[in-house]
């Protein structure tokens, strides 16, 4: 996981200038600036990598990359449209679950 996501406990690295101290708390919390800034761009590599095995990439050629690659994107767009509908029906279901029991 990242460290930017918050279910896991995060493994402080600090600047790499000191590799068997303790970070301080300075160091800490600018890992987790750092952190909160990284993890909304990491999370679409994250569900291409687990969700359609695109972590590496079979073809040779560059162009071919790239057509490769920019598929990948688009399902993960098309993946993206589908959990947000899905989240948007629950929350008008519970919604008007709500409005019926008032």
């Amino acid at each position: 996981r990242d460290k930017g996501y918050t279910g896991k406990e995060t493994k402080a690295k600090g600047n790499g200038s000191m590799k068997r101290g303790n970070l301080s708390i300075w160091e800490k919390l600018r890992n987790k600036r750092i952190a909160k800034k990284r993890a909304p761009g990491e999370r679409p590599f994250s569900v291409i990598k687990r969700t359609f095995n695109g972590d590496r990439t079979f073809v040779k050629t560059l162009p071919r990359v790239r057509v490769k690659e920019m598929f990948k994107c688009f399902a993960y767009d098309l993946y993206q449209l589908v959990t947000l509908e899905r989240k948007r029906i629950s929350v008008s279901q519970v919604n008007n679950r709500k409005i019926v029991e008032k």
